[in-house]
This record gives C-alpha cells, structure tokens and sequence, in this order.
C-alpha cells in the first residue's frame, strides 16, 4: 500500500461494536495483487468516511465516523460495523447508496455479496414496518385455518379487460382468496389499469356473494410516483384491500413511497420481487435476497414473495427458511452452526406474510405445506388455470389438497375416497407430483 493510502485504518480485528452500530455482513474476493485486508479495508473506507487517498480536511470529529472492519477471514467473510450517525434516519434511498452503493465497482474487489444488515434499534424504529402484518391480512379476509391462495390470470399479459375479468371470477369462484395482476401488467393498451380495476371488483363482488368468502384483489399498480398515488386512491375509491408493487422495478424510494401512501388509504401491500435475481443469484456478487426481504420489513410490505422449496425458480432451502424466519419471527436468533447472520430484533415491527410462488399445483402442495408451515400465501398460477377442466375446476383442486393435507391423508387416498372431489384427481392426472424445472 502506498503511502498515501489509508485504507488499512479502517480495519480492526479487535473492535468490539455496540448495540447501536449497523453491522453489514460481506463475502469479498480480492482482486489479484489485493489481500482480504486490503479490500476491507477499502469497503468500510468507501462506504463511510475515506477515499483512496489521506486527507487534509479529516477533522476529528468526522474520524470518530470511521466504519470498523473488525470480522476479517481468509475465506472471504468481513464483518463491517457503522456509526448510526452516518445513516438518516427513515430513508431507504440513503441506505441503498451507503453500503449498497460504490463499493461494488472497485477494481480491487473481483467479487463482492452483502449476506446480511444488522439494524439496531434506533434505525428499526424509523421506518414503519408492515401496516397491517399476517394477522392484519388474515382478520381482513377472516381466514385463519389455512394458508392464504392467490392466482395469476395466465397467460400473464394479453388478455382482454373483459377476458381477464372473466378468469379473476372464475379464480375467486374456485376458491382463491386473492386474484393476482402478474408483475408485468399494469395499464397496457390491451388491458388499460383502470378498465381492469373496475371490471374485476365486479367479479369480485359476484364471487363474494355466490361463494361467502371475502376476496381480494392484487392489482399492479407499480408506475412512477404521480401515477402510482392516482391508482392506489382508484383503488381504495373501488374499495378494494391491497395493491401490489413490483417494489425493486420501482426503486427504493417509490417502494417507501409506496408504504406512504398505502397507509394514508389503509391498503395492505403484496411485494413482488421481480428483478431480485439479476443482483441476488449470483454466488460471489452481488446482495443476498435475505438482505432484501429485511428491508421489505423494514420500510413495510404486507407479503413478500420468497421462493418455495418445490417450485420452478432456484432455491437455497436453508436460506429460505432464514428468510421466512427473518420475516415472521420477532427475534430471529441465527442457527448456532451459522458464522454468517447477525441476530435481528424487529422492535415491534409486525411480521409479512411468506409468498410461495413459482410452478406450483396440488400435487406438490403437501410438501411445501411440510416445510413452509401454514401461515404463507401460497401463488398457484398454471396450477390453476392450467386444470384440465378448466380455472374453477383449478382453484377446488388447491383447496381439496389443502383440506386433505390438515386432515393428514394422502392426496391419492382422499381423492378416491371423496368422489365428489374430482377436481383433484384430474389434477392428479394431469401433473402428478412433478415438480417443474
């Protein structure tokens, strides 16, 4: 290092960080040339107070801003401690620019992945969290026995207003909770936001009243912020519960924004993770999807997709558990043989509903139902409206599965002795208990 640098100074493996420190969690990769301590040295440099050279206008009092790298190994791991004073208070966008920010485009560091943040108390408390939370969700449907069921119209985009109106009826009527807009609709000319809106609270109604059950509808109303709010008031005006935001497409300043202006109007709020993968799959680089949804309980979301263990889209079982853990427990305590995550407490701050989501159908429900618990929503898209008798015939299908599966009996065995349960054997039929690639 030359002897200009001081990059070494923000390193020390004997710092002891207090209870009112942010703690962010690293895998680094030198580059060649670099050792583990030169490059963290240079991300808690970076990321705090330093640049690549001493300064003149280092005053003492901005030195005792300095952030620690005091957990520093050879395989990578480095632990990070940050004075709160560097972070405002209630501001995702700030965050995200802070230890989310520069650090991953120094040419020091070939590879770099943020595992985990530690927010202590003081920062917890500046955001809102979840409005409304997994009780807050389940008195608003008065459903409390079951995990929660929400469907995709599929395909996800093309349809007509009137075409898609026809299969959200006919995916309440079957026995969903929540028809759901997928990630990519939202007022296209096909099927323009506010022609959908109506005509699917129409069918809602209908379904509500043929069938007894409340339902919901998850409609995308993800779009820049003045739009966003137009369509949020447009859908508290219908009356509807829930909106849902494509939370990383739209930033993490129209995310909190979002949180905002769902409180103002008391709509409970579905997280979509699309766009997560292109920064949380890759191994070496990048931010771990655990690391996204604690903010998304931080800032506030009401669910979250997360993955399932027997679903389409890559998944790391233990890291899911983490995440559902680190989601609806009040106190997350890592697992003792994990060297990698910090304990979280939420300080109040209500638990989001798990979304399974991705190649689901009745078949591969009881498994998933086995790892995951029952307090999750589940998304069933071509599991339902791809039932060989069509969408209703679909949604009976989940729910016949899911009733055998509290009853504790095969899905085989309770489709041949409920004969009047079809729908699930032709499901049975149709995909067995494949899971899909």
């Amino acid at each position: 290092m030359t002897d200009f640098e001081w990059y070494l100074d923000f390193v020390d493996k004997d710092y002891k960080p207090s209870p009112d420190e942010m703690i962010v969690v690293f895998k680094a990769k030198p580059a060649p040339g670099f050792s583990i301590e030169d490059i963290a040295g240079r991300i808690a440099s970076e990321s705090s107070i330093g640049t690549w050279t001493t300064l003149a206008t280092l005053k003492p009092h901005i030195r005792e801003l300095m952030a620690k790298a005091y957990v520093v190994r050879e395989d990578g791991l480095i632990k990070v401690a940050y004075k709160l004073d560097l972070f405002e208070l209630g501001s995702l966008p700030q965050l995200f620019s802070s230890v989310l920010g520069n650090i991953f485009g120094m040419k020091a560091i070939k590879g770099l992945k943020v595992l985990d943040i530690k927010f202590p108390r003081e920062y917890v408390e500046s955001f809102k969290g979840p409005q409304f939370g997994i009780k807050g969700v389940r008195d608003i449907l008065k459903v409390y026995d079951r995990p929660l069921l929400a469907t995709v119209a599929k395909p996800k985009v093309g349809h007509t207003t009137e075409e898609y109106a026809q299969i959200a009826y006919e995916i309440a009527v079957g026995g969903m909770d929540f028809v759901k807009d997928d990630e990519n609709l939202t007022s296209q000319k096909f099927n323009r936001f506010e022609k959908r809106l109506a005509a699917v609270m129409k069918m809602i109604e209908k379904a509500e009243k043929e069938t007894g059950e409340r339902k919901g509808y998850l409609v995308n109303v993800t779009a820049p912020p003045k739009e966003l709010e137009k369509r949020i008031k447009l859908v508290a005006d219908y009356g509807n519960k829930f909106i849902m935001v494509d939370i990383l497409a739209a930033g993490p300043g129209v995310w909190q924004y979002t949180r905002d202006v769902a409180d103002e109007y008391k709509l409970a709020i579905h997280a979509h993770r699309a766009f997560h993968a292109a920064f949380t799959r890759p191994k070496d680089h990048g931010v771990a999807f655990y690391v996204i949804a604690k903010l998304a309980r931080l800032v506030g979301v009401d669910h979250i997709h997360i993955g399932t263990n027997v679903g389409k889209m890559q998944a790391d079982l233990i890291e899911l558990k983490d995440t559902q853990r680190v989601i609806t427990e009040d106190v997350f305590k890592p697992r003792p043989d994990d060297p990698i995550k910090e304990p979280q407490d939420w300080y109040g701050r209500k638990p989001v509903f798990p979304v399974a989501s991705g190649g689901l159908h009745p078949g591969i429900l009881p498994q998933l139902l086995d790892f995951m618990g029952m307090d999750i929503l589940i998304q069933v898209g071509g599991g339902v409206t791809g039932h060989p008798d069509g969408v209703i015939a679909g949604g009976k299908a989940v729910r016949q599965a899911i009733e055998a599966y509290k009853q504790g009996i095969p899905l085989d065995e309770y489709a041949k002795e409920h004969k009047e349960h079809k729908e699930l054997a032709r499901a049975l039929e149709k995909w067995g208990y494949v899971r899909p690639a």
